[in-house]
């Protein structure tokens, strides 16, 4: 139980978006990018167009980190989430000043400071490897952050200037289908220019098909096995996040819907999931959660004065899901083989705004046209059909590891034929379905650190697998005989 837990949480900081959008992790000297080319041009001093808002990208230490000791896992964990509270700090600093800062205040007075505090961070890191193995080289250089300014608040949001990754867009001037109006654009600037923008959404019916699924083989396993879990009814709500950050409050530095297992947050231990309760009907204690989709309406929401809400530029109505499916699936090559319980999955990449999307795995779309999927886009759907968040998650698992030092190295994608590399196996492949009922034309945004302004590409799953071994074998008997199950 909750009450049982006895751990103290952190008090954290928050900090406020003024005027300027966010930061991030990535290397070497102050920089503007191309969507600012006239930057490197204007005199030292001048300001910036107003639109014109800063990021600031540093490399993800987290990644990159994949051969972690496991005794020394606790201490890197809680040093990788103080750099993530130094970037929000230095954010903090950076948006207080606004539009007022120019190249030399932005060197000396935000990057310089912050690149002495990661090096500290890294060398602790190292100091901790090194005390059970080999001291691992080249951390330095990740310490050093640039700043970038980030796109106009004024792009075009037709889909045919951006298409997302994997879509193909509608050329420029094609319209919605004869005798339906095109959803109403959302207006540019939600939270003080922190995002998202009018560039970050596209009309569904401009986008064409791109679903691509790989053919099934003789031997594929094509049955299924769903939990009802609900739609957190209760109001499970946290900024932690227990496989990233463990023992860390605030970690996620926004916030986390939850389904399934009653007793998740940055303290739970493997012990303490496994006699929690379960939202879900089947008694499956499996924790499952994702970023809550709010709609920026003016309403001030019960967490707009606490770090992971308002004070770290997650604003707005929290949006409760109308729908939040949980179902497992089959190989279209083999069969599958069991999970190993407390197995950890994170799908997508909560950073991928500045780290590039090799990790992306967001998937937006519309009821009724789940054949077009969206990557870097939200969707403006016609009336009468409601917003899609789909997470599908990793099923190839290395047949040892219930996690990895970066939460990704012990799972891995099936290839384009379905198959898993060598090494790997295939297990359950788990699919989280969320829908919104959404206004044509209300702004909405799913929460993010501060730094990645809100993006649709940065929205990410998470799973730690708590089923029972019999509940297991069940749904893994279901999966492989083809039945439909749950």
């Amino acid at each position: 139980m909750r009450n049982k837990k006895r751990h103290k949480r952190s008090r954290v900081i928050g900090l406020t978006v003024v005027g300027v959008t966010a930061l991030a992790v990535g290397g070497g000297a102050l920089l503007m990018t191309d969507n600012d080319a006239s930057a490197a041009r204007r005199p030292a001093g001048q300001q910036a167009p107003a639109w014109a808002a800063m990021t600031v990208k540093c490399p993800d230490a987290a990644t990159r980190l994949s051969n972690v000791p496991q005794q020394a896992r606790p201490a890197v964990d809680k040093e990788l989430a103080t750099m993530d509270s130094q970037v929000a700090d230095a954010y903090q600093q950076l948006a207080a000043r606004g539009a007022g800062a120019d190249q030399d205040w932005v060197r000396t007075r935000v990057l310089e400071p912050l690149n002495v505090q990661r090096r500290g961070a890294l060398n602790r890191i190292g100091n901790e490897i090194g005390r059970v193995a080999s001291r691992p080289s080249g951390l330095d250089t990740l310490a050093s952050c640039t700043v970038q300014q980030a796109a106009p608040a004024s792009a075009p949001a037709d889909g045919a200037t951006s298409a997302p990754a994997g879509a193909t867009s509608a050329p420029a001037g094609a319209t919605p289908a004869a005798g339906t109006a095109a959803p109403a654009a959302p207006a540019a600037g939600g939270q003080a220019q922190s995002g998202p923008v009018k560039a970050d959404f596209v009309d569904i019916r401009r986008v064409r098909p791109n679903v691509k699924n790989p053919r099934t083989r003789a031997n594929a396993s094509r049955g299924t096995f769903s939990s009802r879990c609900g739609r957190n009814e209760n109001k499970h709500f946290n900024s932690d996040n227990v496989i990233v950050a463990p023992g860390v409050s605030n970690g996620a530095h926004h916030m986390h819907d939850y389904v399934g297992n009653r007793d998740t947050d940055a303290f739970s231990t493997n012990d303490s999931l496994a006699a929690a309760g379960t939202t879900c009907t089947n008694g499956d204690r499996s924790t499952h959660y994702w970023p809550v989709l709010r709609q920026q309406d003016g309403t001030k929401e019960a967490d707009a004065d606490q770090p992971g809400g308002g004070t770290e530029g997650n604003v707005g109505r929290i949006l409760r899901p109308d729908t939040a499916s949980i179902s497992f699936r089959g190989s279209a090559v083999s069969r599958v083989v069991e999970m190993p319980k407390f197995l950890r999955i994170i799908t997508g990449d909560a950073k991928a705004f500045t780290n590039g999307t090799a990790n992306a795995n967001a998937s937006w779309s519309c009821t009724g046209f789940e054949n077009r999927q969206l990557k870097d886009k939200y969707p403006l759907c016609p009336r009468g059909s409601k917003v899609v968040r789909t997470f599908t998650f990793q099923s190839c698992w290395d047949g040892k590891n219930a996690d990895s030092a970066n939460h990704r190295t012990h799972v891995a994608f099936a290839d384009a034929k379905g198959a898993c590399a060598k090494g790997f196996k295939a297990i359950p492949q788990l699919v989280q379905r969320i829908t919104y009922k959404v206004a044509p034309g209300s702004l909405f945004a799913v929460d993010s650190f501060p730094e990645q302004l809100h993006k649709p590409v940065t929205d990410h799953g998470d799973f730690i697998n708590v089923m029972s071994n019999s509940l297991m074998k069940k749904a893994v008997k279901c999966i492989n005989t083809g039945r439909k199950c749950g």
